[in-house]
């Protein structure tokens, strides 16, 4: 890639003529309706692809790969019933006979609002709006006290005051009540946000508020979208593209840090990179085998990420990150991912995938989930969000599970540590 790719308009980028190693799962997404017309081609098979996913050849024949590697222990919890049979979908269909006395006996009782398609009695489905019904909606960004303004535009820093991007951007730890002290968490985060619109407005009207979107840097819409996301409660990390093993033959996009690029361009790059939008609490890799193997080239980025008042989530899918080791000497409060969810995009992977990482959470506290917005993502892990409180597991926020912030979970008028 030349320089003048790094710095041309989004969308005017030369399409690689080497064959994506995702072609399978972008045919998916065009198949799935998403609106991608006015996406660059060029990086939205990445961008959207499950981190980890199997590649695939032409003919259909698995390919291998050196820069993705699935993480997450073995399964060791009895097979549990499948997520889709056992949790309760908020937007399923109610009768129309049904659905007035009910609904509004429903709305005395909780005191959340529903929202009745065309005004009146809903005559299919009905739309509980709990963001606002029990006002989980985060902040307008950005706060004053936390921009600096650079030639790329505004980035995140660190208040005079002490006040940290991390802190005022995090999403709050809040359950409506029933669990008991010392209860497991999960923190879900699904990346690819910002790059089709309709995937990205469906994750953010459909999943519960706590779970955390990541947005990539180059969305034609992000100002909108991101504010719509936190409106909607939910917290939001920028995903940095970095180095794979594989480059440029696998490219994340224009200003990914490189491992040979050296320090002054890496940070210009990252400076570009983080202008794109605000109200990001953290950042994630995407892709980035080759560069966070490499201690000289990471250790300088991660202490950029640091002096911004940012986390830093490593998205588990390279066994040879360097970002939990190095993340400590940089004071940097930094998490890796302990399962990713659609590394395989099946739904009996997902659902295996989704058990494992409950299993981790009762065994060891707390416990990270990645995925990507792709439909069959969305749909289960929507759904086991929305069961996790009934099987004794709080749905936590991505900064909730950093292990310098983790707070308390406030429940009502009490607190689960």
């Amino acid at each position: 890639m030349t320089d003048d790719d790094l710095n041309a308009p989004l969308g005017q980028f030369p399409v690689q003529k080497r064959p994506s190693r995702s072609n399978v799962l972008y045919a998916a997404v065009a198949i799935g309706g998403l609106g991608l017309l006015a996406v660059p081609a060029a990086f939205l098979p990445e961008l959207v692809r499950p981190p980890g996913a199997a590649l695939y050849a032409a003919n259909g024949v698995p390919a291998s790969s050196t820069d993705e590697t699935p993480v997450g222990g073995p399964n060791n919890a009895h097979p549990p019933q499948r997520i889709a049979e056992i949790a309760s979908d908020t937007t399923a269909t109610v009768p129309a006979q049904k659905a007035g006395s009910g609904a509004e006996a429903v709305e005395r009782r909780t005191g959340v609002r529903i929202i009745r398609a065309g005004g009146g009695a809903a005559p299919e489905a009905l739309i509980i709006d709990v963001a606002k019904a029990l006002n989980t909606g985060l902040p307008a960004a950005p706060d004053p006290r936390l921009i600096e303004q650079t030639p790329h535009g505004p980035i995140p820093r660190i208040g005079v005051d002490g006040a940290r991007p991390s802190e005022v951007y995090a999403g709050p730890a809040v359950s409506s009540g029933g669990l008991a002290q010392g209860s497991p968490r999960v923190a879900l985060l699904i990346g690819g946000m910002g790059l089709a619109p309709r995937a990205t407005e469906s994750a953010i009207a459909s999943l519960p508020g706590a779970v955390t979107l990541g947005f990539a840097p180059y969305g034609a819409d992000l100002a909108r979208e991101t504010a719509r996301a936190r409106e909607a409660g939910h917290e939001i990390v920028l995903q940095i593209p970095m180095e794979p093993f594989d480059f440029p033959r696998d490219n994340p996009g224009p200003h990914t840090l490189l491992a040979g690029a050296g320090k002054a361009a890496n940070i210009d790059n990252l400076t570009w990179l983080m202008s794109r939008f605000t109200g990001y609490a953290g950042v994630a890799n995407f892709l980035g085998g080759k560069l966070t193997s490499d201690a000289k080239a990471l250790t300088p980025v991660l202490r950029e990420i640091a002096a911004y008042g940012l986390f830093y989530v490593d998205d588990g899918t390279s066994a040879q990150s360097l970002a939990m080791t190095l993340a400590p000497g940089q004071a940097l409060a930094a998490a890796r991912a302990d399962v990713v969810l659609d590394s395989t995009a099946e739904p009996e992977a997902i659902e295996a995938a989704l058990a494992r990482l409950e299993a981790i959470a009762r065994d060891k506290g707390v416990a990270i989930g990645v995925a990507s917005a792709l439909p069959p993502s969305i749909a289960i892990i929507g759904r086991f969000a929305r069961a996790l409180e009934a099987r004794g597991i709080a749905l936590i926020p991505l900064s909730a599970a950093m292990p310098s912030q983790q707070p308390s979970l406030a429940i009502g008028a009490s607190t689960v540590r």
